[in-house]
Formats: structure tokens, sequence, C-alpha cells
């Protein structure tokens, strides 16, 4: 009785230790699975987590884009509206210019006239060279080649030419008519207040006189000073007094 007692002991004990082996055995694998879905958890989350950030800073991005564009709409603005204000403007300086230019336009041929009377009625200093000067101006005035611009800008230099010669001593080769004969001489102005020539030799002098317009031949007295004025005017001596005679301003018939 005892020993089936001691078997049956031995028989429970057996199946109380494989039952609980058993039962270690499934916590263990219970906690190894919940251990491998709650890693597989955690990597989901990771993922979930990074892809969340991307798309915030996407969206950042995207921010600041339209932030970017929208300055530049308004920049955009600022210069069509410049642009316009430009444009109003210019067709207001182009009408100005065109208003301008019908009132430049005669004043230019008024200049060229008064220029040409001025030097036929003027001493004849390079007469033949101020001539062809207007000449060319009254012929430029026609040239579509040549803007307004440039013409007026031809014309006043004419003016300051003809300036200098009413400032300046200067010599130059020309030739005058003396009794009927045409003869190459050395020619001097002072200003507009003495016109002199001297012949090729040295022997002859003459002088303008704008009332007579004619040529009159100096007194030999004369001589020595006027040659100074020559060598003077080619810079051959120092400046010193001249003693010159005065070519008279033509008088106007009352």
């Amino acid at each position: 009785m005892k020993l089936i007692k001691s078997s049956l002991a031995l028989l429970v004990l057996s199946i109380a230790s494989q039952a609980g082996a058993s039962g270690l055995e499934d916590a263990a694998a219970i906690t190894a699975n919940a251990n491998e879905k709650s890693a597989a958890s955690q990597k989901r989350i990771d993922k979930s987590s990074e892809a969340t950030l991307a798309l915030q800073f996407e969206v950042e991005q995207l921010q600041q884009e339209i932030r970017n564009l929208e300055i530049y709409r308004d920049h955009l603005r600022s210069v069509v509206a410049n642009q316009e204000e430009e444009s109003l403007s210019l067709e207001a300086q182009i009408d100005e210019i065109q208003d301008t230019r019908q009132g430049v336009v005669p004043l230019m041929y008024q200049m060229i006239a008064a220029l040409k009377e001025h030097v036929a009625t003027d001493l004849p200093i390079r007469h033949e060279a101020r001539q062809d000067r207007v000449e060319r101006l009254e012929s430029m005035m026609s040239r579509a080649d040549v803007s307004d611009a440039e013409k007026y800008r031809r014309i006043l230099e004419a003016y300051l030419i003809e300036l200098d010669y009413g400032i300046k001593l200067g010599t130059y080769q020309g030739q005058i008519e003396f009794e009927g004969q045409a003869l190459e001489v050395d020619m001097l102005y002072l200003g507009r207040v003495s016109l002199i020539a001297k012949s090729a030799n040295g022997a002859r002098y003459w002088s303008w006189n704008q009332a007579s317009q004619e040529w009159l031949l100096a007194e030999s007295k004369m001589h020595n000073d006027l040659e100074q004025a020559f060598r003077l005017a080619d810079q051959q001596i120092a400046p010193t007094l001249l003693t010159l005679p005065v070519s008279l301003t033509k008088v106007e018939n009352k």
C-alpha cells in the first residue's frame, strides 16, 4: 500500500514538473514574442516620426518658397508700376522734344542767316573759309543723316570761331586785290580792330579800310611797326606794344 502511494506521489510530482516546465517555456515564448512586437512597433514609430519630420521640413520649405514668391510678386508689381510711370514720362518728354524741335529748327535757320550776313559785312578775315563754313551749314540743314542736336552743335561751333576772330592776334596766307591785281600776301589780324597784308618779299604793306571796303597801301614809315606785329603774331619776339592802323567799321547809310 505504501508503495502504491509513493508511486502516485512520484507520478503527480513528475506531472507537476512537466506542467511547470511547459508553463515557463510558454511564458518565455510569450515574452519573446511581446518583445519582438514591441521592437517592430518601435521601428514603425521611428519610421513614422522620421516621415513626420521630413514632411514638416518639406512643408516649411514650401512655406518659405511661398513667402519668397510673394516678395517677388510685390517686387514685380513695383517694377511694372515704375515702368508705367516711366512710359508716361517718356511720352511726355517725346511730346516736349517734338515741340522743342519745332522751335529749334527755325531758330537754327535764323542763326545761319545771321551768321551769313555777319560774314558778308565783317572784315574780310579768312573770308573764303568763313563763307565755305556758312555754305556747309546751309547744306547740312537738309541732311537726314545729321541729327538736330549735331546741327545745332556745329552752328554754335561756327559762332565760337567767329568770336575768336574778334579777340585774337593771328596770321595766315591769303589773297588781296589791289589796283586791279590779285596778290598773294601774308595776312595779320588783331581782333576786328586791324587787318594788315604784307607782300611776299616784305616790301609793301596794306591795311584794310572797312569804310571804303578797300586795301590801302601803308606808308613806309609804318613798315617797321607792321613787321614787328607779324613777328609777334608768329611768336618770334616777346610781347610788346604795337602800333597798327585801325580798320574802321563800315558806316551804314541812314
